[in-house]
């Protein structure tokens, strides 16, 4: 087929170390994938090493723009996407070339037979740095091998599709969803996996362990110290996504059931990071988006309210907060979930 079957969208920014890394997996494929390095304005020799790739390999583009964040990144990728499916991986993550193969497998033969499939699930492995144990995250309660529909979907707590667990198909980010990430903003991942749900009819999960989650650099997005940092931008995501889930709520209930409990993880997140930062101004900000999720959706308001995470965010004081925080790092280690 003249179209290729998945494209592999590699937002890149100051990449060079690790880049090769995550490009070696794909190049035995070069006849079902296209991979798309968008150069987000780096500053070291990544648009080289992506000019370099491409010129070497006619399924490689290398696409280059000012510097306008990761969700930039990834908007640009899919708006040059040429493939049927589409597939996000970010810079110093990468893909297992076998398991890579059986995905591709999968895909062609759903075009093949003209029964695509929306969203395809796979698993993802925590990679981090020092561990000799690698934690699988998969989803044991879906069904295998087989298309289902939202009724026969069951997440339980600290289960939750991630960037790192998903291929859409490209046409539906693109023409159904339109989904058009914000730029200059960290933890757009989130509203990547969150929006284009509401449009997936069909899913599939291959219980592969396809994507590698690299985690330990310290200047890394999810790093700790560094999110509190970015509380403010945590915070921006929390509210497209408030706003998107206010106005889409004519869905399947179930659907519904698991956007609700996937925002309230992420108001969780975002309500300990302010608490963290610990200012008056950042105290501020968590009061205020609790008063707006109360205005915005007041049964949603109560659902969260009276949950065990909206009560511990929400203890009064300073020893209330210094609970809060307590009680989120034991619950962190347990779920995962920032």
């Amino acid at each position: 087929m003249n179209q290729p079957v998945l494209s592999i969208v590699v937002p890149c920014y100051n990449s060079a170390d690790y880049l090769q890394r995550c490009v070696d997996p794909v190049l035995p494929y070069g006849d079902q994938v296209e991979l798309l390095l968008v150069d987000d304005g780096s500053t070291d020799q990544t648009p080289q090493l992506a000019d370099k790739l491409a010129a070497n390999y006619q399924f490689i583009r290398a696409l280059h723009q000012p510097n306008g964040g990761h969700g930039q990144a990834i908007n640009t990728g899919m708006a040059n996407a040429r493939g049927f499916y589409l597939k996000v991986v970010d810079s110093d993550d990468w893909l297992d070339q076998g398991k890579l193969a059986q995905a591709l497998d999968f895909l062609t033969q759903t075009i093949v037979d003209q029964q695509p499939v929306d969203m395809l699930i796979a698993n993802f492995i925590f990679d981090r740095v020092g561990s000799h144990h690698q934690k699988v995250m998969n989803y044991p309660q879906l069904l295998i091998r087989q298309r289902f529909g939202w009724d026969q979907v069951h997440f339980p707590f600290g289960k939750y599709l991630l960037m790192h667990s998903v291929i859409y198909r490209t046409k539906l980010l693109t023409e159904e969803a339109h989904l058009q990430l914000p730029p200059h903003t960290f933890y757009v991942d989130n509203i990547y996996v969150f929006e284009p749900l509401v449009y997936v009819k069909t899913m599939y999960y291959l219980d592969i362990d396809l994507y590698h989650y690299f985690l330990g650099r310290d200047d890394q997005s999810v790093n700790d110290a560094v999110m509190i940092t970015r509380a403010d931008q945590q915070l921006r995501v929390n509210r497209i996504m408030l706003e998107f889930y206010i106005h889409h709520q004519e869905i399947n209930p179930k659907l519904q059931s698991y956007l609700r409990k996937y925002l309230q993880i992420i108001t969780t997140i975002t309500s300990v990071l302010l608490i963290k930062q610990n200012t008056r101004e950042s105290l501020a900000e968590k009061r205020q988006l609790w008063r707006d999720i109360r205005a915005g959706d007041k049964h949603l308001y109560h659902q969260f309210r009276r949950n065990s995470f909206g009560i511990v965010v929400n203890l009064p004081g300073r020893v209330g907060r210094k609970m809060t925080v307590a009680t989120y790092n034991i619950a962190e280690k347990l779920y995962g979930f920032s």
